[in-house]
C-alpha cells in the first residue's frame, strides 16, 4: 500500500510531539514509545544487529529523546521528523558498535542530539523509509481493526498477503463484488488513518 500522500486533515488533538514536551504527560511518552520503538528495533535488526543489541539501540534512542524532546522544536523546512529519528538511531547504532561499555555509550550530550535535528543533509535511508512505512501501516491496521468487522479485516489482510480477489471470495464464501467492496472500504479507512498519523507526526502544535 502506498504511503506518503497527505489528506487535508486538521488534528483533533495536540500533536504527539507537542504532548511529549510535558514531562507530566506520561501517556504521551508511552504512546511515543509504542509508536517508534518497534520501528527502531526492526531497523536495527535489518542493519545486522542481534536482538539484544537492537533492543539496546531502542533503549538508547528513547533515553536520548526523553532528554531533548521537552525542548525540541520541529521545523518542517529542515526535513521530516522521521529523518531526525533516523539520524538519532544511526548515531546510537554507531555508538553501540564502537563502545563496548553500555554505561558509557548512553552518555551523549544533549547538544549532539539536538545538532542531529539540524543536519538536513542526512535523510532516512531506503531501509528506514520502508520500516517507517510498514510501521504506519501496522498502526493504522490496528486502529481500524478496533472499529471494523472481523471478516472485512480478514479479507483485506488476505489480499495484502497475495491472494487474488477470486481466491479470497472462495475462501470466505463471498461474491467477488463483495470482496472488492470490502477491500475498498478497509483500504480507504486505513489510508485515512495513515494520513492522520503522518499529519500528527509532522505537526508541532
Amino acid at each position: 500500500m502506498e504511503i506518503g500522500g497527505h489528506m487535508s486533515l486538521q488534528p483533533t488533538r495536540p500533536s504527539l510531539l507537542s504532548r511529549v514536551r510535558d514531562p507530566t504527560d506520561h501517556a504521551a511518552w508511552a504512546e511515543f514509545e509504542s509508536r517508534y520503538r518497534e520501528l527502531i528495533l526492526r531497523y536495527g535488526r535489518r542493519c545486522g544487529l542481534g536482538l539484544a543489541d537492537a533492543e539496546d539501540v531502542g533503549q538508547m534512542v528513547m533515553m536520548r529523546l526523553l532528554r531533548v524532546l521537552p525542548r525540541f522544536r520541529y521545523d518542517p523546512a529542515r526535513g521530516r521528523f522521521h529523518d531526525y529519528l533516523y539520524r538519532v538511531t544511526r548515531s546510537a547504532i554507531a555508538d553501540l558498535r564502537t563502545c563496548p561499555d553500555s554505561r558509557t555509550r548512553t552518555v551523549v550530550s544533549d547538544e549532539l542530539v539536538e545538532r542531529l535535528a539540524a543536519d538536513t543533509d542526512i535523510r532516512a535511508d531506503e531501509v528506514f523509509e520502508q520500516e517507517w512505512r510498514d510501521s504506519h501501516l501496522r498502526l493504522a491496521l490496528a486502529a481500524v481493526r478496533e472499529t471494523t468487522d472481523a471478516i472485512g479485516i480478514a479479507v483485506f489482510e488476505r489480499l495484502m498477503g497475495g491472494a487474488t480477489v477470486e481466491q479470497a471470495a472462495a475462501e470466505f464464501g463471498m461474491s467477488v463484488d463483495a470482496v472488492y467492496k470490502a477491500k475498498q472500504r478497509i483500504r480507504d479507512r486505513v489510508q485515512a488513518r495513515i494520513a492522520e498519523q503522518i499529519h500528527e507526526e509532522e505537526a508541532d502544535g
